[in-house]
């Protein structure tokens, strides 16, 4: 049923240009998105708006090339990995001290804020993709064909991806004071 509501959102929006029709995309999705984008950028939260806005946009600018081929919030995830790992390759291209400071910055603010910055540090111990499908499986509930859709990679891959990830996370963690069940 959710799927045809956003179905029905997405079409008013096409065909009669219904901002108040993709406002209701947006409350609906905002959180989501946000929490995504919190969880790769490491608890980063004016980065994570930031890129939230930015998917927005580019799903509003775009919206006319949704063919419902998949879920709307596939879709948007899609736009939503691809304005992070434009974002990263921005950063690459002006300065790698940058990503060092940022890390550095995580780390000594892990030390002081607990187990919620512990769980960020080890999210950022991550390559960008064990990130991305850590944080969409767990934190996002989302199937591994929906992860296999928005990365662009076989099923497959994704689970490679999500047992490295938990394999790291899990080393990182019990390092760090938290028991293993």
């Amino acid at each position: 049923m959710s799927q045809l509501n956003d179905i029905s959102l997405v079409a008013q929006v096409v065909v009669l240009r219904n901002t108040k029709a993709f406002d209701q995309l947006v409350r609906k999705y905002q959180s989501p998105v946000r929490r995504f984008f919190l969880n790769l950028t490491c608890g980063d939260s004016e980065l994570s708006d930031d890129l939230a806005q930015d998917t927005f946009i580019k799903a509003y600018t775009n919206i006319a090339s949704f063919k419902n081929l998949s879920s709307f919030s596939t879709w948007l995830y899609r736009i939503a990995y691809n304005v992070f790992y434009d974002y990263l390759r921005s950063r690459k291209e002006t300065d790698d001290l940058d990503t060092r400071r940022v890390d550095a910055q995580c780390s000594t603010q892990q030390k002081d804020i607990g187990q919620a910055m512990d769980v960020y540090r080890a999210l950022s111990m991550l390559k960008e993709i064990e990130r991305t499908c850590i944080t969409l499986f767990y934190m996002e509930d989302q199937s591994i064909d929906k992860i296999a859709g928005i990365i662009g990679c076989p099923s497959g891959t994704v689970k490679s991806h999500l047992s490295r990830a938990k394999e790291k996370m899990a080393t990182y963690l019990k390092q760090n004071g938290y028991a293993g069940k």
